[in-house]
């Protein structure tokens, strides 16, 4: 598992630098403009919708019954099974999609609900950008399909890789397309389509190669895509709960200034970062051994499985929240602060991303304790936890935004980042509560020293970054006012020297790499 999770995070790693790539040039050319703001939503919207039919929803379904498939070793069963399913979500994709474009002025009138009234041509432009991204869902669930059966496979290094080239159309579409369109920002949704149907030209040949791509047959009633169906309608919910999250954050910013959604977007992409490289990491590798565990009835191995992930994801989640939430505007300065994208907007990014590190360790474990869930079939106790989850983001969001925004707090926006964060604590926590109650995990032996190395670490870490960083603005000046390399190498220096004493720390507290191994 943990060859399997460095080879994921490798790929993830150069999508992550891809999509900085994206996001740079993107603040770079466009700025927090009202267009963007827009494109914001008009994105989040069917992105939302491919966690529930792509590698949400769906994979947590439709990987532990394949696993169980593959584990009986009845390949004729797990083609037919694959046939099916596949007919099945292509139909429903196209009846969403269609739904999507038809209805997108009244979807993106309700995602833009507070919004004032004179802001009625960011909701036609945001409508005008769905109609764009919408058949992004058809494709993008294609892909997912083949991720998930090359991920039962143990095939995780293609799939992993594929988001790369999501962030290279979008990049080829800023640099081509602005000139060709009434609206430059339009070539953002552009890109978005175009990412979709790319990946899945690269991803669907790889299943020939396995003797597995699916011949698309359309039988609802298949006990199959009943399984899979049953499995899935809960986890709509419970799988996607940060994406639920953002939604609501969404609206609620609809009511702020207007460059709120972009402030949200940008310090969302820098908190996807080390969610992506280890987080989704962890949780893909994790399932499809969890559903083996599973199907062979072996209870001890499962525990086991779940405990390695939570250690390690608590390694690298906890120093990576630090690192945000102490670097977060000198990160936003070295990353973005370039262009059209202004000191102001630098340091509304950065309050921001202050409060959302706060869930990203929270964010991490979700990602490897909802398996846990998945992998028994089990998708109650999920769906509970998300509706908890989701209940206590909307009441935080309300107790700390309105008074902000009665108040004409210009960086109200935070209280959205930070509701969102503290969400994610109660549902990391309801997850961990159940699977403890039900007797499914039992801590392996040997937690305490590794929560106090982890503590030593982080102490070292954050003695090296305060001064490190204050020295910095103090002799060289504020950030934003250094030029464009100076800030990346400044940064990179002070990333460099607190990793440096994290990692010191813990190998002088009796840290191996042996340790990390399953």
């Amino acid at each position: 598992m943990l060859r399997s999770t460095v080879v994921f995070s490798a790929m993830t790693f150069l999508s992550r630098i891809a999509g900085y790539a994206r996001d740079s040039l993107q603040a770079y050319v466009f700025g927090t403009s009202a267009a963007v703001s827009a494109f914001v939503v008009a994105y989040r919207i069917p992105n939302y919708l491919r966690r529930i039919f792509a590698e949400g929803s769906f994979s947590s379904a439709f990987v532990p019954v394949l696993s169980e498939l593959k584990q009986k070793g009845d390949d004729e069963a797990l083609r037919d099974v694959l046939d099916h399913v596949a007919g099945a979500l292509l139909a429903a994709v196209i009846v969403v999609t269609a739904l999507g474009m038809l209805l997108a002025p009244w979807i993106a009138r309700l995602f833009l609900l507070f919004a004032d009234a004179g802001d009625d041509g960011i909701v036609a432009i945001t409508a005008d950008m769905l109609r764009i991204t919408f058949p992004y869902l058809v494709f993008i669930s294609m892909t997912a399909l083949a991720g998930g059966v090359l991920n039962t496979f143990r095939h995780f290094g293609v799939p992993a890789l594929t988001p790369v080239l999501h962030n290279i159309a979008i990049i080829a579409a800023m640099l081509v397309l602005p000139r060709f369109l009434d609206m430059p920002e339009k070539a953002l949704a552009w890109g978005v389509l175009a990412a979709g149907v790319l990946q899945m030209l690269v991803l669907w040949p790889t299943l020939a190669r396995l003797g597995v791509r699916p011949r698309f047959r359309f039988n609802f009633g298949h006990e199959g895509v009943r399984r899979v169906r049953t499995l899935m309608l809960p986890t709509i919910f419970s799988s996607s709960v940060a994406q639920v999250n953002l939604l609501v954050g969404t609206m609620f910013a609809s009511m702020l200034v207007v460059e709120a959604q972009a402030w949200l977007y940008y310090s969302d992409r820098l908190t996807e970062l080390p969610l992506g490289l280890f987080g989704v990491a962890v949780g893909t590798v994790i399932l499809p051994q969890l559903s083996r565990h599973f199907a062979g009835a072996d209870e001890a191995g499962y525990s086991r499985s779940l405990d390695w992930g939570l250690r390690v994801v608590l390694l690298l989640g906890l120093p990576a929240a630090l690192g945000l939430a102490l670097l977060a505007v000198p990160l936003t300065a070295a990353l973005f602060g370039r262009g059209e994208f202004t000191a102001e907007d630098t340091r509304m990014v950065g309050y921001a991303l202050t409060a959302m590190s706060l869930g990203i360790p929270t964010f991490m474990l979700s990602k490897v304790l909802l398996p846990a869930f998945y992998a028994r079939q089990d998708t109650r106790k999920p769906m509970r936890a998300a509706v908890i989850t989701v209940a206590v983001n909307v009441a935080l969001t309300v107790a700390f935004v309105l008074p902000l925004d009665y108040l004409d707090v210009r960086a109200a926006h935070v209280g959205i980042a930070a509701a969102t964060a503290l969400a994610g604590v109660v549902n990391a926590a309801l997850l961990w509560r159940y699977l403890r109650r039900d007797g499914i995990y039992r801590p392996e032996p040997g937690w305490t020293p590794w929560l106090t190395r982890i503590a030593a670490g982080l102490a070292a870490m954050a003695a090296v970054v305060i001064p490190f960083e204050c020295w910095v603005r103090t002799t060289q000046g504020p950030w934003m006012t250094l030029p464009d390399l100076w800030r990346v190498a400044w940064v990179l220096l002070i990333i460099a020297a607190g990793a440096g004493a994290y990692g010191a720390v813990l190998l002088a507290l009796g840290l191996r790499p042996r340790h990390l191994r399953h």
